[in-house]
């Protein structure tokens, strides 16, 4: 009896699915709507293939139908069974036992590959995002972006137009007038009503139609046809938007490029994921995860060390005059000065866990006139009850919002007379050296004044030395995990974060990375002998996570099984301190820590590609670009410098502090991601196989 392979994608407004053969033949295909049942409930208990009153019985149900309709008895008798799509939920496996998950990316590549195998750019619209996808010929492995988490640029674009028009979608195409010169916003599929609405009673149907369709092709080039930047062959145009031949003539217009349909566009990701079904299958018995367990997560006793040190400085006690402080301003000079240190950014993401709070400083913050796009950090601290400050510091770079956030922090506190802005130049010169060093000297005169403390020169050189010999332990920290398989997991040392903390002076932090320097070197010796550097991914995590939970980070590491081998907070890029010229040592540090200068951090992390031998980057990318640590022009250069490395870079928009703005695509381009790091590793999206022993 010939094997049948079942692929089911289940997107935003469609399930579709697609039974194939062990030739690769279609033997049946399923596009069809969908909507929320009529019981109200989500789930229930019982026989749900019979019952179907809720939405997983009635996806049940669905499926039992279309195996009904292409003489399949049961769910029993199809070989493998994979699925795919933004619908599918932790719960989905419970009502619809399937074999494997892949991303929507991986499965609608496999789809257009089946029956284009020379293809290289492929464009995907559905419902409710974009995805470009084309193949890197130095890379040898295929590259994507998806929209993010607008719905303008995917099918939900078009559907409010119908509803606005009275027409409906699947006709739109037959009534453009192509040589309409009607032009009108899709930047929001919500808002775009009122662009219709000016057309709606002035120019014939046809004429506004095609505007709407020509807006739509340029909104989903905008979104995500950077990619297809200096590519002149065939794009595969897939999905349901792909119904609409309009929007493909446009697409062609907009790019040049010649646009291909395929006969079954609508269903290529269920068949895709019926493709890889068929893939896994011949392949379920030569895996070897084993190779990829996670690196647990262990007790350490330098997290318990540092954990400590936090809850004393933020909620202990002490006589000791309070200063504000931002990430970048020397904790040496502080320390040295015997301050009581407050990092707001830190201070702001103690909060992060606690989801009431941080909606009800929001509440406040925006009271106060601060909307959405001012960083989150910042919103908490604008929303919540800071403890009084004897006098604050900042920087002026690399975050100028931030800065101007203190300043208006310390006039609302009343402290204006006790501030002090360190102006940081962009980059290091002789110059910028000079310019800072003198400029820290001027912020310990004036802390004098209004403090009453004294900087003795004694414990300043005594605050260089610690911080020298914290640099020590830290380096050899990241040397061993440069130079051996994961000895940690990610999720755990983001969150050390060594750069920003305010330790640095302190023998405490010299306490906590030697004792970290130990545990790592015991994780060492205790590595199994067979374990090799080159048996998995090696990731490199740019910037800051998200601090509400490591959902995110555990997802990579353990779902996906790709190992974040080292975090950009965690690099030490300055040189030792001279206790004989602490200002000039100091201003040197600041200048080298990596986010001042933006040309500076992209050539530390293409140095530091080779040394940890990262195959991976992913940059988590807080406040969808808006922070000016992970903004447009960074990015561009970034990925531009690790593509001649050979380096894919993964962006991930996000919030560190508000996660009800994560978009819902977050997981699929971590898992499409990994997919395409297995293959171009591995040879196939799933994993290492066995060794044939001689």
């Amino acid at each position: 009896m010939e094997k049948l392979y079942l692929g089911i994608d289940i997107g935003s407004t469609t399930f579709k699915a697609v039974l194939m053969t062990e030739k690769g033949r279609v033997r049946h295909s399923l596009y069809q709507r969908t909507r929320p049942v009529d019981s109200g409930r989500v789930r229930c208990s019982g026989v749900c293939a019979k019952c179907g009153a809720c939405n997983f019985g009635q996806l049940r149900q669905t499926v039992d139908h279309f195996l009904s309709d292409s003489g399949v008895g049961s769910l029993s008798e199809i070989a493998c069974t994979v699925v795919t799509g933004s619908q599918i939920v932790e719960d989905t496996h419970d009502f619809l036992p399937y074999d494997f998950r892949v991303s929507e990316v991986t499965a609608h590549v496999a789809g257009a590959r089946h029956y284009y195998p020379d293809c290289e750019a492929i464009l995907d619209v559905g419902g409710q995002d974009s995805k470009a996808m084309i193949y890197n010929r130095d890379m040898q492995m295929w590259n994507y972006k998806m929209s993010g988490i607008c719905a303008a640029g995917t099918g939900a674009f078009l559907d409010s137009v119908a509803v606005k028009l009275n027409v409906p979608v699947e006709e739109m195409a037959d009534r453009v007038n192509y040589d309409s010169s009607l032009e009108f916003s899709s930047v929001c599929a919500v808002l775009s009503a009122t662009s219709i609405n000016k057309f709606k009673n002035r120019f014939p149907l046809g004429e506004i139609i095609g505007g709407a369709c020509r807006a739509q092709a340029r909104t989903i080039m905008s979104g995500v046809g950077e990619l297809f930047q200096g590519y002149s062959g065939t794009i595969i145009f897939q999905g349901g938007v792909a119904y609409n031949r309009a929007v493909a003539y446009y697409l062609k217009e907009i790019t040049g490029n010649n646009i291909v349909i395929p006969e079954f566009h609508s269903v290529l990701g269920a068949l895709g994921a019926a493709c890889l079904a068929r893939s896994y299958s011949q392949l379920k018995g030569k895996l070897d995860l084993h190779k990829l367990e996670p690196v647990p997560i262990r007790p350490l006793e330098s997290v318990k060390l540092r954990a400590r040190c936090t809850k004393r400085d933020f909620l202990g006690k002490s006589d000791a005059p309070v200063v504000w402080r931002n990430l970048f301003f020397p904790a040496e000079i502080l320390n040295a000065l015997g301050t009581r240190i407050l990092t707001l950014e830190t201070y702001a993401a103690l909060f992060a866990r606690n989801s009431k709070k941080v909606k009800k400083a929001f509440d406040h913050a925006a009271c106060k006139g601060f909307s959405g796009e001012t960083c989150s950090f910042l919103r908490v601290l604008e929303g919540v009850e800071l403890p009084p400050a004897a006098f604050g510091v900042s920087t002026s770079q690399p975050c100028q919002q931030g800065e101007r956030i203190f300043r208006d922090l310390v006039r609302t506190y009343g402290i204006e007379d006790r501030f002090f802005s360190l102006q940081t130049p962009p980059n290091e010169d002789g110059n910028a050296v000079e310019h800072l060093a003198e400029d820290l000297e001027r912020s310990v005169k004036l802390l004098e004044q209004k403090t009453g403390l004294r900087m003795d020169p004694g414990r300043l050189a005594a605050a260089c030395d610690y911080s020298n010999q914290a640099r020590e332990y830290s380096l050899r920290c990241n040397q061993l995990r440069a130079a051996h398989p994961p000895l940690l997991r990610g999720a755990q040392a983001i969150y050390f974060a060594s750069i920003f903390s305010q330790l640095w002076g302190r023998p405490e932090l010299v306490e906590i990375q030697k004792q970290l320097c130990s545990e790592l070197e015991q994780t060492v010796a205790e590595l199994p002998a067979e374990l090799r550097i080159e048996d998995t991914h090696r990731l490199l995590w740019l910037h800051l996570p998200p601090f509400y939970d490591s959902e995110l980070l555990d997802y990579i590491e353990l779902e996906c099984r790709a190992p974040i081998i080292f975090e950009e907070v965690n690099f030490i890029g300055w040189e030792p301190l001279d206790a004989r010229d602490p200002y000039r040592s100091l201003a040197r540090k600041l200048l080298n820590t990596g986010f001042m200068d933006p040309d500076l951090r992209v050539r530390s992390i293409i140095e530091q590609t080779a040394n940890f031998r990262f195959n991976g980057c992913i940059l988590y990318n807080h406040g969808f670009g808006r922070c000016s640590m992970a903004d447009s022009s960074f990015i561009k250069h970034l990925r531009e410098e690790l593509l001649k490395a050979r380096i894919p870079l993964l962006v991930l928009d996000g919030d560190c502090m508000d996660q009800t703005v994560d978009p819902c695509s977050t997981f699929t381009k971590i898992s499409a991601y990994v997919e395409a790091l297995n293959e171009k590793k591995y040879g196939n999206i799933f994993g290492p196989l066995r060794q044939e022993k001689a």
